[in-house]
């Protein structure tokens, strides 16, 4: 699946332009490839490729690969695109670029502490859980103002955006309308939303950040599929 990386990248990055002329955006839209499970092997064609923005869902795994991948390719940017836990917020706030997961006041005091411990600033997203599903992370759209006033007023943390995974078993354009929606009402541009099955709509939406892997990467494999979950 490597060797097609390049091409697939490339026709991702054309669709991402596609989808934003269609809606008559000028806004870049930045492509995250998520590279969870993928190996380095995986991985360089792309960064050979020229792509330098890339996100990782678990913390443990991104120090394993990435740390050497910087050695050779020094400008690269690295999210956290999944949960944070609080015993990783040190970690992460060293290995990543920016965290798209903050959901509730532990995990944002403990960012805001790392920050000053560290002497770093990462661009930080709000994860909003738009379907209200029980299992998922991300804060109820209810109790956003109340998280993202800690975050602005006590914790002075830069938050740039909000993110979003709408249910897999509904239309997604109504959660990423939502996200829209509440981005515009707390005066955020940043919109984390679109991932390999849905981006073009979520650049339609209003996306600035889509997260896009097996559409770049190919299809993980079942047992790689079953260590993710």
């Amino acid at each position: 699946m490597s060797d097609d990386a390049p091409a697939r990248l490339a026709d991702v990055k054309r669709r991402i332009a596609t989808a934003a002329a269609a809606a008559g955006r000028q806004t870049l839209v930045k492509l995250i490839a998520v590279t969870k499970t993928f190996s380095p092997a995986d991985i360089l064609p792309v960064l050979a490729a020229g792509h330098r923005l890339f996100g990782e869902n678990r913390v443990q795994e991104a120090a394993g690969k990435w740390p050497a991948l910087r050695e050779r390719y020094p400008a690269i940017e690295l999210d956290l695109i999944g949960p944070l836990q609080s015993n990783k917020v040190k970690e992460a706030v060293r290995l990543f670029s920016a965290i798209h997961t903050i959901d509730r006041p532990k995990i944002a005091t403990a960012v805001a502490r790392e920050f000053e411990r560290q002497g770093r600033r990462l661009e930080l997203f709000i994860q909003v859980n738009t379907g209200a599903e029980p299992q998922k992370a991300g804060v109820d759209p209810d109790a956003l103002g109340a998280l993202l006033a800690l975050c602005r007023e006590e914790l002075k943390l830069p938050i740039a955006g909000l993110m979003c995974i709408p249910p897999l078993d509904e239309p997604p354009q109504a959660h990423f309308a939502l996200l829209a929606k509440l981005a515009q009402a707390f005066g955020l541009e940043g919109l984390s939303m679109g991932m390999s099955a849905d981006f073009e709509l979520a650049v339609r939406a209003g996306a600035t950040h889509v997260r896009v892997g097996s559409e770049i990467f190919g299809e993980r494999a079942p047992s790689k599929r079953a260590l993710a979950h």
